[in-house]
């Protein structure tokens, strides 16, 4: 075998570290996603199909945020601004979304708490935040989550002092999965 010139071995060297950064960009969405669901990094929640089944005598205090992207035209509010719950407790919040535009748009929900410590503990077992969401011209719908704050935040040498948390939602223009399927295009992760 012939062995490459130095100039080869440049291009090579070169061709194998734009392979390997090309490998690791497309690992790294897929891999930032897992580790923040993981440790509640970024105050990205958990999610549970049960409710917790320990309630302390503890309260902590939630409220909630709204926000909508400027491409989307919703209106999009909590309607309560605030709930107190014992640690544990199951609370229930409602968000209101009215289409403002004249055609059909569809919306998908990205959410965190603050402070961030508190993304670990804090529990989703449904949210509107799970599935998109399409709205008819003027429609105005009442979107659910349900949720409990971990009693195991007491515990917690870091997050252990937090009473006082904020779920926040931002509502961003997407396409409807069901016509993007139908045009033969491959679905996204968002």
């Amino acid at each position: 075998m012939k062995r490459l010139s130095p100039e080869g071995r440049t291009v090579a060297m070169l061709l194998g570290v734009v392979v390997t950064m090309g490998a690791l960009a497309w690992a790294a969405v897929p891999f930032y996603d897992w580790f923040c669901r993981v440790t509640g990094f970024g105050g990205t929640t958990q999610v549970s199909e049960t409710a917790s089944d320990q309630i302390l005598d503890e309260v902590v205090r939630v409220r909630f945020d709204a926000n909508t992207d400027s491409n989307l035209e919703w209106t999009f509010r909590p309607m309560q601004a605030r709930m107190d719950l014992k640690i544990g407790e199951s609370g229930l919040a409602f968000y209101e979304a009215v289409n403002n535009s004249d055609v059909p748009l569809t919306g998908t929900a990205s959410y965190n708490v603050a402070p961030e410590v508190s993304g670990y503990y804090f529990i989703k077992v449904e949210c509107f935040c799970f599935t998109e969401q399409t709205l008819q011209p003027g429609e105005r719908v009442e979107m659910p989550v349900s949720f409990y704050v971990d009693p195991e935040l007491v515990d917690d040498r870091d997050a252990g002092h937090v009473r006082d948390i904020t779920l926040s939602y931002t509502f961003h223009r997407t396409e409807p999965r069901s016509a993007a399927l139908d045009s033969g295009a491959a679905d996204t992760i968002n």
